[in-house]
């Protein structure tokens, strides 16, 4: 699988990459970035996924991520894809919270979108084995992470790889699509309305019907203009409560949805990340 170099710049010993490629899962070219801590020749890192939310692509965390210095600390590899298929002939919606920039990490199986819209599957088979193949990346030590419809990607994706990540965790995710209006949007929108079928693509609900992961780690501010309605955390607390499932959940005071949260915080969870994700 080739792979077009686009930018390298050095920064936090490291580089700083970003990349495109043509997705055979999406049937059009995918831009995603990459940080590589210095290391040996020959050495394999451990690697920390990042999902971006609604309109994003690789670059709102690349550029405000503020992730460079704790991964080159903790020697992992940080890897961060776009939220969506993109271009002329991708089918679009006029609204922010559907079509491109908000694919909310499904294979959707609705037309037009069931052509482009395969996200599920770029992110969990396509693009790590691409990154497996260009960088020196250890496939037995990953980790996963996310915002809001990131989030929600982070965690589903998790809970269904149990046996690939060693470790999940999420800012301000969508913790239940079957239970806010963005998630009721995308899910009918690109998969019909077989509700029973969306629980693949909801954390409480995967969490209810028997999945687990070893532990996770999720901060939420409470100054969050989309708590009540949309992200819904107290849904996923009285879920691993129920369950058992080992979680901290952590409402952070003052906090809103924006990238000055996340960055305050995104040290914490590569080093909660790097713990997990030592040899």
């Amino acid at each position: 699988m080739s792979l077009e170099t686009i930018s390298t710049n050095r920064g936090h010993g490291g580089t700083q990459g970003v990349y495109r490629h043509d997705s055979a899962e999406t049937g059009t070219p995918m831009t995603f970035s990459v940080f590589v801590p210095d290391h040996e020749p020959g050495t394999k890192l451990p690697v920390l996924w990042y999902l971006s939310g609604l309109t994003c692509t690789h670059a709102n965390v690349t550029e405000k991520g503020e992730f460079r210095a704790a991964c080159a600390q903790h020697g992992v590899i940080f890897v961060a894809p776009d939220t969506s298929p993109r271009g002329d002939d991708v089918p679009d919606d006029e609204s922010y919270d559907f079509g491109k920039g908000a694919g909310f990490y499904v294979d959707a199986t609705r037309d037009p979108w069931a052509q482009h819209f395969r996200m599920r599957s770029y992110i969990e088979a396509e693009l790590p084995a691409l990154v497996a193949q260009h960088f020196a990346v250890d496939t037995a030590r990953q980790g996963i992470t996310g915002h809001s419809m990131g989030g929600h990607g982070a965690l589903t994706i998790a809970l269904r790889n149990p046996d690939r990540f060693r470790s999940v965790s999420a800012f301000s995710p969508i913790v239940s699509p079957l239970n806010c209006p963005w998630g009721d949007k995308a899910l009918t929108g690109y998969l019909g309305d077989d509700r029973v079928g969306w629980r693949a693509y909801d954390a409480c609900a995967l969490i209810e019907d028997g999945a687990r992961v070893p532990a996770l780690l999720v901060d939420q501010g409470t100054a969050d203009g989309f708590l009540n309605e949309q992200l819904r955390t107290p849904l996923l607390v009285a879920a691993c409560e129920k369950a058992g499932q080992p979680a901290t959940i952590r409402m952070q005071e003052g906090y809103d949805h924006s990238y000055y949260f996340i960055s305050t915080f995104m040290p914490e969870h590569v080093a909660w990340h790097a713990e997990r994700l030592r040899a």
